[in-house]
């Protein structure tokens, strides 16, 4: 069967209505795309679709019945879909503002259409300036897809601005092919390539814009909830991730007060506006979102493109804002005002959370220059105690014993069983407090400096049973303060209780060593170990618990667990500067 060829007007009426089908559709998409994500462009794309469907019917009625009012309204609307696309692309790329000037996009196709139409008899005359006009305006829609791909790197942006550039050279031939029914209806096809294309590339931005945009905004939530484990402020890591967004220079983050307002911290551009003030529109828009609790974009401005906002959600509401401003366009782009509110709320925990860390950490300093103090005072007391218990109560019963000694020269026989008695208890007594007063204060420390005294506390522990205690000292003895001195001494002395006390069999191994960061005091036994649960159970006051408070409120770390080939280990570490140490012999 052989192929029918249809007459040249049926077959240009079939492609035409094919063109207004694929139009239409890219009107649906366009509104779909504006109720989703409520921006501005989506609805002018769909208005430039519209009139290029307007236009596809006014072609359609020309043909069908060769009125010469539906070739002039085609004109028109051919015009104006020309102007709206270029004003769609321009609010996509910089959010430019209507001016009265613009007024003339609009006014152009109709009062040339009608010079064209009703007045001129040259074609060539007649057809050339709307058809530079088209090729024009399109050509700008491309470059400024092109300038925005310059400004962000954006795929999709320079897909379309090759799209639109070449669709601006094709409307060139149209007075030297189309218009002498050469491509009919290839042209139509050609057309119907392009919008398409087009409608490819406006998906292809909305896929590109949504990925950027989440990747970077869950970049941010990722600074928010890891802010607080890191040594960097999470607002400053916040703004400065912000500033990763296309196209942001500049980032600060606005904080609400009772008289207004201020700026507290800002990133690129923004660093100085906590210290020399922001621009009003930052502040303008601000208020904006403190007062309506949803993301704002500020128009144009002077010094930015654009200015946006997103709002800081605490529990009584909007406390701040998160302030971007940049030389593209809408940094929030296609995302959900949903997500952005959500991610807002993120935002207002997370500073709230981190305004409460930093409190606990100042109470918790606070406590730790207490208890420094405690210690201190602590220590000044048992310092006070052996004085007294060495320097007046010994002394006077060493005095007493030697009386009684006299006495018992010079008394009668018969006493001197009772005196001799008395004399044994008052040594007894004696003994007793020169224990205390060893206990209350280390005099060896005074007398024979650190490591001797950390040997001879060996060798007393050792002399007890049959538990062996073995001390490795350091090659070299460090000096510490007499904090530290004392907190060591300490240390080896409640570690060694506690392993004689809690089943040491045969061996407690002491190893005192120095390293860069200061000194390290390790003891391990051969017993059973310690419970599970024996670090959360420790009691404060006294014992181990005193010796860790000790150390804590020295800044040094003290830790208790059991060792790999069982018993149970101690470990203190002290973080001290050490001065001109000394050569000290290892002695076991």
């Amino acid at each position: 069967m052989e192929p029918t060829v249809l007459p040249a007007p049926v077959s240009e009426l079939a492609a035409a209505y094919l063109q207004l089908v694929v139009t239409l559709g890219l009107v649906l998409l366009c509104v779909v795309l504006q109720r989703r994500y409520r921006r501005q462009y989506f609805g002018l794309w769909a208005v430039a679709w519209a009139l290029y469907s307007l236009r596809l019917l006014a072609i359609i009625t020309f043909l069908s019945s060769g009125a010469r009012v539906w070739l002039f309204w085609h004109q028109v609307a051919t015009g104006w879909t020309a102007a709206a696309l270029l004003w769609a692309s321009l609010v996509f790329v910089r959010r430019v503002e209507w001016r009265p000037a613009y007024g003339g996009l609009i006014v152009f196709p109709v009062v040339w259409s009608f010079v064209a139409i009703y007045v001129l008899d040259s074609f060539l005359w007649a057809a050339g300036p709307m058809i530079a006009f088209l090729s024009v305006t399109t050509a700008a829609a491309g470059w400024a897809f092109f300038r925005y791909h310059r400004l962000v790197r954006s795929p999709a942006s320079r897909f379309l601005a090759a799209v639109l550039l070449l669709w601006a050279l094709h409307h060139l031939d149209y007075p030297l092919l189309r218009a002498q029914g050469t491509w009919n209806p290839w042209g139509y096809y050609i057309d119907i390539t392009f919008e398409v294309a087009v409608g490819l590339g406006i998906l292809f931005l909305v896929l590109e814009d949504l990925d950027q945009g989440l990747s970077t905004l869950t970049a941010l939530s990722g600074e928010v909830q890891g802010g607080l484990a890191g040594d960097e402020p999470m607002a400053e890591a916040m703004l400065r991730r912000a500033l990763s967004l296309r196209g942001v220079h500049g980032s600060a983050l606005w904080i609400a007060t009772p008289s207004g307002g201020h700026f507290v911290q800002g990133a690129g551009v923004a660093a100085l506006w906590p210290f020399e003030g922001a621009p009003s529109t930052a502040r303008t828009v601000a208020e904006w979102v403190r007062g309506e609790g949803v993301p704002h974009v500020a128009p144009s401005g002077e010094d930015h493109a654009y200015t946006a906002a997103l709002p800081v959600i605490g529990e009584e509401g909007v406390v701040g804002a998160l302030v971007l401003v940049g030389e593209a366009r809408d940094p929030f782009t296609v995302l959900d005002n949903r997500f952005l509110l959500a991610f807002g709320q993120q935002v207002g925990a997370a500073l709230a959370t981190e305004e409460l860390h930093g409190d606990l950490q100042a109470r918790t300093e606070e406590l730790e220059r207490l208890q420094a103090r405690m210690i201190h005072q602590h220590e000044e007391e048992r310092n006070r105690l052996w004085r007294e218990l060495h320097d007046e109560t010994a002394q006077v019963l060493a005095a007493l014993n030697l009386q009684l000694g006299v006495i018992a020269e010079r008394s009668d026989e018969a006493l001197a069983p009772a005196l001799e008695r008395a004399r044994t208890l008052l040594g007894e007594g004696i003994k007793g407090i020169r224990s205390v007063t060893r206990d209350l204060r280390p005099v060896a420390l005074d007398d024979l400096g650190l490591l001797s005294s950390l040997r001879a506390l060996a060798r007393d522990f050792s002399g007890d049973g049959d538990v062996r205690v073995v001390f490795q000292p350091p090659a070299r003895a460090p000096r510490l303060s007499a904090e530290g001195e004392a907190a060591v001494y300490r240390a080896m002395q409640e570690a060694l209780s506690n392993a004689f006390r809690h089943g040491a069999r045969e061996r407690v191994e002491v190893v005192f060593e120095t390293r860069d960061e200061g000194v390290v005091l390790t003891v391990i036994d051969d017993g059973p170990g310690f419970p599970e649960d024996a670090a959360s159970r420790l009691r404060s006051r006294g014992g181990l618990a005193g010796i860790r408070e000790r150390v804590t409120s020295l800044g040094g770390d003290f830790s208790m667990d059991n060792a790999e080939g069982g018993g149970a280990r101690i470990q203190v570490r002290l973080r001290e500067t050490m001065q001109a140490p000394e050569p000290a012999e290892v002695v076991q």
